[in-house]
């Protein structure tokens, strides 16, 4: 093509159709939060994102299909912070800190995606999405396996496992309680509260193994 031709185009068209998309995926986000997924329609989500219902079957075929497309972008964002909250520098961190590190890129996403939650909790999420979201949780699950590992090498794989159970239902609970916060202050000290709470439960019980590690070792030697 000759210096200075203009760009073809399909691609210009194309860059058309992914501005669409990203549209109709944010007005599906924005229904998904409101009316939870069960409840959500096409036609609310074609008004949502000021199209005819004709322009949203252009792109996709139904509704299932919009919350595939989302529920994948949602769980690679998530992966993403995920990635960055789990990483070995943040594992050689005091615990207060590495609730820091950890906590916030999670609350972060959290708070700036809603329709996540939404859309994976629901009732009646697609298939897909739901095995995908449970991969997620079983590898977070693992990380903070890995993260007590860490800190208490000796802690018997059975009691890691259920601490980390637990340590996963105080981080959901608490950011119920973060999510429903204005933004602003109160939101703010709600996620500090939810941390304050996770290092007052994590301090002893890492505390306690580390000072019991040392009889367990000479019993079994």
């Amino acid at each position: 093509m000759p210096e200075g031709t203009a760009e073809p185009k399909p691609r210009r068209r194309q860059a058309r159709g992914e501005r669409r998309i990203a549209q109709l995926l944010q007005a599906a986000a924005n229904v998904f939060c409101t009316n939870g997924y069960t409840a959500a329609s096409t036609n609310a989500i074609a008004r949502e994102a000021s199209v005819s219902p004709g322009t949203l079957y252009q792109y996709f075929p139904n509704k299932e299909a919009i919350a595939v497309e989302l529920g994948e972008r949602l769980l690679h964002e998530m992966r993403e912070a995920h990635g960055q909250a789990f990483t070995p520098e943040n594992f050689q961190l005091p615990l207060a800190e590495l609730l820091d590190a950890v906590v916030d890129p999670l609350i972060e996403f959290n708070c700036q995606n809603p329709a996540f939650l939404a859309l994976m909790h629901g009732s009646d999420v697609p298939g897909r999405i739901a095995e995908e979201h449970d991969e997620l949780h079983a590898s977070l699950l693992a990380r903070v396996g890995d993260l007590l590992g860490q800190y208490v090498p000796e802690l018997p794989a059975a009691e890691r496992s259920r601490i980390a159970d637990m340590t996963f239902v105080i981080f959901k609970g608490g950011l119920t309680l973060v999510l429903a916060a204005p933004e602003g202050p109160e939101r703010d000290a709600i996620a500090a509260e939810l941390k304050r709470v996770l290092l007052r439960y994590l301090d002893p019980v890492i505390r306690d193994a580390n000072l019991t590690a040392p009889a367990t070792r000479e019993l079994t030697a």
